[in-house]
């Protein structure tokens, strides 16, 4: 049998239940049917429910007066405080636990932000949404959308996993698990993210950060990661500052070039993208790869300016190069990419086809097409040495004021000295391998022809002076040319030599790390033995 009661002012019911959990509610009808509501009181028209802070509204509800519970149908507000406003079709409310759930075009707002969803939960006690449906959250900057997610209004904190998105008109983040802070813009990252800058496709990736949504700077620091427009960065730890341009990475970096074949890694480096330029030091090292076969440059500094068609890359201190067939030492490097030249500054040295090059400034020159050494330039004091091979004592030396060389596929062919030219060379028996002779010729120019590094023919351009002697009649004292060093125990060996310490040498690594700032302000003779 149903009752109904019709109310022409507020009906109001005190509930009994501890202070804390009392709830009154208003309506204007209510009524009691057991059989299709057992347990419940109907409540009709402008309903109205307060409990511990909290008003809903709604066209109808059931209350279900011995669980403390709140069913509200239709139009349905709950408020809390000056703060919080929420809508939706259908809530349940249990006043016991404080927990509500909404469903039905839910949409809850605060100062902070705009959450819709089909369905929300909401913890008071805890003062916390969750959702498990897809929600989407918009505040002053950002719009986050996600399938599961909590928000903590004490903290104003969206903690938003699987298909997590955060979209701005800048920027897009696409994440599995993200806190994000709605009163800050501060996005933590704790899985697979990735951030797309929409204006330039600058991308970043990373498995764990930090980003700032409304500064544009971010801090990653596992698997980072930054795509730009030419360049790849990768580190243990990377920060960026969209807004400046500027990015530094630490601990095994890798930075690749995506235009050209070119990698720079390191443990500390600074890039600007608006100068086009990055800082590199810490075990730094330049590669070029070349025909699979890579050149390895290091030095306590890298500095790399210019874009890829006009690179320009500087090296400074405790340079070292390696190559297969090329290897190097020098305390200062330049390298325009434009023109292929590389020059080498203060006591410079090179070893190829086992000969030691030495002068007061070495100039390699490639060819900026096949990118393969094309020719030499040893200006002042030039100095090439060879070991003989069947010795221990002896070494074939030509040297000059310049020299100027011609590689053929990446071999020394054509030696030309110029100005004070010198040579001392042994000549040895094809049959037995004995020293026959040894020469010694001076001349204005010498030209020389080489085949896997040994002399084949000269050619002296102007009149020479210079002996033939058996090796009994050779003085002693002249068996080296004057400013004769043998520097063997320097030469790299293989890619990780670069890094070894020579005598009165640091590691790069224990270098004190300097302002990236500071560094921006013929006749055929007989066949000689390798030269």
């Amino acid at each position: 049998m149903k009752k109904i009661i019709t109310v022409t002012f507020l009906f109001i019911c005190l509930v009994n239940f501890s202070q804390s959990k009392k709830m009154t509610y208003v309506a204007e009808q209510q009524y009691v049917d057991e059989e299709k509501f057992p347990g419940a009181t109907v409540l009709i028209g402008n309903v109205k429910m307060m409990h511990a802070g909290a008003i809903l509204t709604c066209k109808q509800a059931l209350f279900y007066q011995k669980q403390n519970f709140f069913k509200a149908l239709q139009d349905v507000v709950i408020k809390q405080g000056d703060t919080i406003t929420q809508t939706s079709d259908y809530l349940d409310y249990d006043a016991n636990s404080q927990q509500v759930l909404s469903w039905g075009n839910v949409v809850l707002k605060d100062p902070e932000m705009t959450l819709t969803s089909d369905t929300l939960q909401f913890d008071r006690l805890n003062q916390k949404l969750y959702y498990q449906s897809f929600a989407t959250i918009k505040d002053a900057t950002n719009t986050l959308k996600s399938k599961n997610g909590n928000y903590y209004l004490e903290t104003k904190k969206f903690t938003a996993t699987t298909r997590v998105t955060v979209v701005n008109p800048e920027h897009h983040l696409a994440s599995n698990h993200l806190d994000y802070y709605t009163n800050s813009g501060l996005t933590y990252l704790y899985g697979p993210s990735t951030i797309t800058n929409t204006q330039n496709e600058n991308r970043i990736y990373c498995e764990r950060g930090f980003y700032n949504t409304k500064t544009d700077i971010s801090y990653f620091v596992k698997e980072a990661k930054l795509y730009l427009k030419e360049r790849t960065v990768e580190g243990d730890s990377l920060y960026y500052d969209k807004k400046r341009g500027f990015a530094s990475a630490t601990n095994n970096i890798q930075v690749i070039d995506t235009v050209k074949n070119f990698v720079t890694r390191g443990n500390y480096a600074e890039i600007f993208e608006e100068k086009d330029s990055l800082f590199i030091i810490k075990r730094a090292v330049a590669i070029s790869i070349v025909e699979k076969d890579s050149t390895f440059i290091h030095g306590d500094t890298l500095v790399v300016t210019g874009i890829p068609e006009e690179r320009i890359v500087r090296t400074y201190h405790n340079v070292k190069i390696y190559k297969s067939d090329l290897q190097g030492k020098c305390d200062s490097l330049h390298t325009d990419q434009q023109s292929g030249i590389t020059k080498m500054f203060r006591n410079p040295i090179l070893w190829s086809d086992g000969n030691q090059i030495t002068g007061d400034t070495i100039h390699l020159i490639s060819d900026i097409n096949t990118e393969q050494l094309d020719s030499l330039k040893v200006l002042n004091n030039a100095f090439i040495v060879s070991k003989d091979s069947l010795s221990i004592d002896e070494y074939n030396q030509i040297k000059g004021r310049n020299m100027f060389g011609k590689f053929i596929a990446n071999k020394l062919d054509l030696l030309l000295v110029k100005g004070n030219a010198e040579s001392l060379y042994y000549n040895r028996s094809e049959e037995t391998g004995a020293i026959e002779t040894i020469t010694k010729e001076i001349s204005s120019n010498i030209e020389f022809t080489l085949e896997k590094g040994q002399i084949i023919s000269m050619k002296y351009l102007k009149s020479s002076d210079g002996k033939t002697h058996p090796p009994s009649q050779f003085p002693e004292d002249e068996t080296t040319l004057k400013g004769f060093v043998w520097r063997a125990e320097e030469q790299p060996k293989t890619k990780n030599d670069i890094f070894s310490k020579n005598k009165g040498e640091d590691l790069p690594e224990k270098k004190e790390k300097k302002s990236s700032k500071a560094l921006f302000r013929a006749e055929p003779k007989k066949t000689a033995k390798k030269l």
